[in-house]
């Protein structure tokens, strides 16, 4: 019978496209349990949650693999990207965001920590965005990835999410971070010709976490001086901000260093001239990436993982989220 159903071969004596159904609910639910129970009450079949969780981390695994190749040949090969002249690049602009959300492990590092940086990106062009009537927006199309792992072997992630959805044909690139020297390095590396921008919003956090320590909590005073210093940010009035703080100051563990860190992105806050060019000046889009890939299914309550089993989720939460499911992931079960 398991011949005559296709299955003598394949692992779990189930079809393929049972195991792809299981990988999803598994993926898409808050825990293998839920996947269990859901895809019970959607299909009526019954898979337990241990069997869910091997074929959920096997066909993950088969898509990191596949992505990993793709990435390492990308930064390898830098020159085969299809880099269009500037009068062949289309009228539009693609957005590259990135950033890092902590997952627990079961795993200590050299420091005894279980945490391990889960880094995410995502990209999409201006022409893949519908603006809501109450100056919102919807992102209808974007490429997602996500990774454990280094910023140095995280490069050809970015990269390649970044050529997916219009690298080299896009007349303009942005790319909007909160910071963070990782982030921009690999910026400046991979994306030369890019707009980088300071996510203003982490900037007005952090001048809002520094007027609370200047002025000892007292909201009135903290709350004026915060707003007259981002308004001269927001104004381009870079130089005038900066004369109101210290040439030099000792500062408590979570204060950051408005100084240093305003003029390690000097080049990255020229909000008039973004606004002026229509650019978004804010990573909201990497924040919700963040909680819809990782947090939400990795960050449950009591949660630890195997740094393989979180990479295996999460590259597969990458793939519905950037619709490639049946393109990415459906083909590798049958190859």
């Amino acid at each position: 019978m398991d011949e005559s159903l296709g299955i003598s071969k394949l692992p779990y004596k189930m079809t393929r496209e049972v195991m792809l159904e299981v990988a999803y609910y598994s993926q898409n639910q808050s825990s293998f349990s839920d996947g269990s129970a859901m895809l019970k009450r959607a299909t009526g079949l019954e898979i337990n949650q241990e069997t869910a969780r091997e074929i959920t981390e096997k066909i993950g695994t088969l898509v990191f693999e596949a992505d990993k190749k793709r990435a390492e040949h990308l930064v390898d090969n830098m020159h085969e990207i299809d880099m269009k002249n500037e009068s062949e690049k289309a009228n539009m602009t693609l957005y590259i965001m990135a950033d890092g959300a902590a997952v627990n492990t079961r795993v200590e590092d050299e420091n005894g920590s279980t945490w391990r940086e889960g880094k995410t990106v995502i990209a999409f062009t201006d022409k893949n965005i519908i603006k809501r009537a109450d100056g919102g927006n919807i992102i209808i199309k974007k490429e997602c990835a996500s990774f454990i792992g280094s910023a140095e072997e995280f490069r050809g992630y970015v990269l390649k999410t970044a050529v997916n959805a219009g690298y080299g044909k896009a007349k303009n690139v942005v790319m909007i971070a909160d910071g963070a020297a990782w982030i921009r390095n690999m910026g400046n590396e991979l994306f030369p010709d890019a707009t980088q921008i300071l996510d203003l919003y982490h900037l007005k956090e952090n001048i809002y976490t520094y007027a609370k320590y200047k002025f000892a909590q007292n909201e009135k005073e903290y709350v004026a001086w915060a707003e007259d210093f981002i308004g001269k940010i927001e104004k381009g009035k870079v130089a005038d901000a900066i004369n109101l703080l210290p040439k030099s100051e000792e500062l408590p563990s979570g204060v950051p260093n408005l100084r240093t860190y305003i003029s390690n992105n000097l080049d990255k806050i020229n909000y008039p001239e973004y606004r002026e060019k229509g650019y978004f000046v804010g990573s909201g889009a990497i924040e919700s990436a963040n909680k819809v890939i990782l947090q939400r299914r990795l960050k449950q309550a009591g949660m630890r993982w195997s740094v393989p089993g979180a990479q295996a989720l999460l590259s597969l939460r990458a793939k519905v989220e950037s619709n490639l499911w049946d393109k990415d992931v459906k083909p590798l079960l049958y190859a």
